[in-house]
């Protein structure tokens, strides 16, 4: 039998669907790690330029507030780095997803309401962050239990 008609393993001369899959979440879970973690920097060290934006009157007041409070803005700044940093190392990607749901939720709000310049980018983050839950979804069902015991 020539070479030519002998068959080929498919798995040799091409990736399968399931490891396709593999890289995707790879990227999913990359590159808006990577972006937390660079917006949660900016959080601390002011390295970025300001939008030119300008925000409405309610979406400035709820800024503004959550700059007198002293804490709020270096806690969500924080909370970006730490997710940000489990997400591009691969190490508490669960824990990591649970930490930036409140995070969206909140972002998704503020952008439904107060401004909707900002409603893409947060939806894009919101489809990422229900995509990495459903692929790690195994380790949310012990905390998604109606009743447990200690």
């Amino acid at each position: 039998m020539n070479s030519s008609t002998t068959p080929i393993d498919s798995t040799e001369t091409s990736v399968s669907p399931k490891s396709r899959w593999r890289y995707l979440t790879a990227v999913l879970r990359i590159l808006p790690g990577l972006f937390l973690l660079m917006t949660g920097l900016n959080g601390f060290f002011n390295f970025l330029p300001q939008p030119k934006v300008e925000m409405s009157e309610g979406a400035m007041a709820f800024v503004t507030a959550l700059m007198k409070t002293g804490y709020m803005m270096q806690l969500i700044a924080a909370t970006q780095v730490v997710v940000g940093l489990f997400l591009v190392i691969n190490r508490f990607v669960p824990l990591a997803l649970a930490l930036f749901a409140p995070f969206m939720v909140n972002s998704m709000a503020f952008h439904i309401f107060l401004e909707h310049s900002g409603l893409p980018m947060a939806s894009a983050f919101l489809a990422i962050e229900l995509y990495l839950a459903w692929v790690y979804r195994d380790s949310f069902r012990s905390m998604l239990r109606a009743k447990v015991t200690p």
